[in-house]
């Protein structure tokens, strides 16, 4: 079991920018991939980002131009910056590991196939 803890959540408002950290314990650079998924309340999981070994990025839609994920191998760490905030952008954000999924896949099918869990950090954005 792989032990994933988020930090960085807070109430901004609309516009605003956070910057959410996932402490990863074991080394990430043996992860396949790392990533980042959002539940609003009421609502289903939906992805963010991810990241894979080799760098590779990927966000949805609702992420593109905005989000930006990056990780530190160094420091076994993965976050998300998060720039122009919205209302909608409101919700739960967990991070996720896996050391053998289709990454794209779990991005879009709301993280399924992804091994290991964080408990989540609450982003609240105001308008």
């Amino acid at each position: 079991q792989v032990q994933l803890r988020e930090s960085g959540g807070g109430s901004v408002q609309a516009g605003g920018s956070l910057r959410l950290a996932c402490e990863v314990a074991k080394d990430i650079d043996s992860l396949h991939c790392l990533g980042w998924w959002r539940q609003a309340p009421g609502k289903g999981r939906e992805g963010v980002a991810t990241i894979r070994t080799d760098g590779t990025t990927d966000y949805t839609d609702s992420a593109k131009g905005r989000f930006t994920i990056s990780k530190d191998n160094a420091k076994n760490t993965l976050y998300l910056q998060m720039n122009s905030l919205k209302p909608e952008d409101t919700g739960t954000y967990y991070c996720a590991a896996s050391g053998y999924v289709y990454c794209r896949g779990a991005l879009l099918r709301g993280g399924s196939g992804m091994d290991y869990w964080g408990k989540g950090t609450l982003v609240t954005i105001s308008s």
